[in-house]
């Protein structure tokens, strides 16, 4: 899809010249930095994960273990102690 952008000139200098030095296209500099800024503010946690895991999105290979300690975590806290109660 073609449109028409507005960016100030030393920006678009800077761009232009990284574009260069990278041997990309200016087209090619900004689609990419566009999915990158775009992707990196997908943070929302997943469906079934806690708001802290957001941060921790990249350890795919710990995932199940977090899964399970989150599971032990949430039946300590799920647990109210007899003297607690009122």
């Amino acid at each position: 899809m073609k449109t028409t952008l507005e960016i100030p000139d030393p920006l678009f200098r800077k761009a232009k010249s990284k574009a260069a030095e990278r041997g990309q296209s200016l087209r090619q500099l900004v689609t990419e930095a566009l999915q990158e800024k775009l992707g990196a503010n997908t943070g929302a946690a997943r469906p079934g994960e806690p708001e802290w895991m957001r941060g921790f999105g990249k350890l795919r290979r710990l995932r199940r273990e977090t899964r399970r300690v989150q599971a032990r975590i949430d039946e300590q806290f799920g647990v109210i102690e007899p003297e607690d109660r009122a």
